[in-house]
Parts: C-alpha cells; sequence; structure tokens
C-alpha cells in the first residue's frame, strides 16, 4: 500500500507552505511556517534548511532530536493535509536530498524526514469538507 494517494502527492507537489509542529524540552509546543516537499523515493516529506543557515542549530531540528514524533500541516484556504509521524534528523546529506527531490531550493547539510503514521486531510482527496483520517 502506498503512503500517500495520487491527490495528496499532487496537493504536497504544489509547493505550499507548510508548518511544522514539535514539542520543545521545557514540554511547550513550538510550531514554525517552513518549505515542505514530498520524496517520493522514500513516500516521506522532507524539511531542509536554505544553505547556510545552519539548520542543526534552529529550534525545530533541536526539538525533533529529543522529541521526534511531530506533526506538520500543509493547508490553503479550501483544504488541508495534516502529517503525523516520527521525525528523523540528519546532519549530513541535506545538499543531495535538495538536488534531488527539489530545484527550487538548495539545502543545508542538517535535513528533518518525517515518516508518516498518520494522515488527515480534507478538500484534498474529495471536494467536500469530510475529514479523512487514516493511519499508515
Amino acid at each position: 500500500m502506498r503512503t500517500f494517494t495520487e491527490a495528496e502527492v499532487e496537493y504536497l507537489n504544489k509547493g505550499l507552505l507548510g508548518r511544522l509542529a514539535t514539542v520543545g524540552n521545557d514540554g511547550r509546543p513550538h510550531v514554525v511556517p517552513l518549505g515542505v516537499f514530498y520524496d517520493p523515493e522514500t513516500e516521506a516529506i522532507v524539511i531542509g534548511g536554505y544553505a547556510g543557515t545552519n539548520m542543526a542549530a534552529c529550534k525545530k531540528f533541536r526539538d525533533a532530536q529529543r522529541h521526534p514524533y511531530v506533526a506538520v500541516v500543509i493547508d490553503d484556504p479550501v483544504a488541508f493535509i495534516e502529517i503525523r509521524g516520527h521525525a528523523e534528523t540528519h546532519t549530513e546529506g541535506g545538499e543531495e536530498i535538495g538536488k534531488r527531490i527539489t530545484d527550487t531550493m538548495p539545502f543545508d547539510p542538517a535535513w528533518i524526514v518525517i515518516r508518516p503514521r498518520r494522515i488527515l486531510t480534507m478538500g484534498v482527496n474529495t471536494t467536500s469538507d469530510e475529514l479523512m483520517a487514516r493511519d499508515v
């Protein structure tokens, strides 16, 4: 079974802004807007910092290292996809991943991959406002 439906992949590839939710070391939530990329090879979500931003030093990266259960939402005024999953942080290889999955942004060496565990959508798989949810 595929992780994402064809409609979800199409939506993820629109280049919309996403929001990553993490939990800080103090137990408080943290949400940050960022670029979100779909990796067709692994059927996962990739978050890469822009080259030179030292993503490994960012709060979102440190939070994902300490508390790897995260959520990311990609939305527009009429539809959304929420992906809850397990984050894996990497301090090397971002440049290669960025080249492989996007031609719009050179990645910093550090990057995050989110392996989906639960996917919720509205207006993505259907034109209705019905919430759809499934575990993957």
